[in-house]
């Protein structure tokens, strides 16, 4: 009696280890992607820069003058 115990606590041991071994890792997700990117916008930006820059000098040399 005590050898088919011993038997069967052997095999369960067996079967459990070998179903915690047979587990699916999933996969880690994919990385998000580093910041924003920089599109056609910053050429927009650049220019209405520039055009407010020119209408700052203009304004400013206008009222210098008066």
């Amino acid at each position: 009696m005590k050898k088919n115990k011993t038997l069967l606590v052997s095999v369960l041991f067996l079967l459990i280890s070998i179903a915690g071994v047979a587990q699916v890792v999933i996969p880690p997700p994919p990385t998000p992607p580093p910041g924003l990117p920089i599109d056609n916008g910053i050429v927009a930006l650049v220019i209405l820069g520039v055009a407010y820059g020119v209408y700052k000098i203009i304004t400013s040399r206008k009222a210098s003058n008066v």
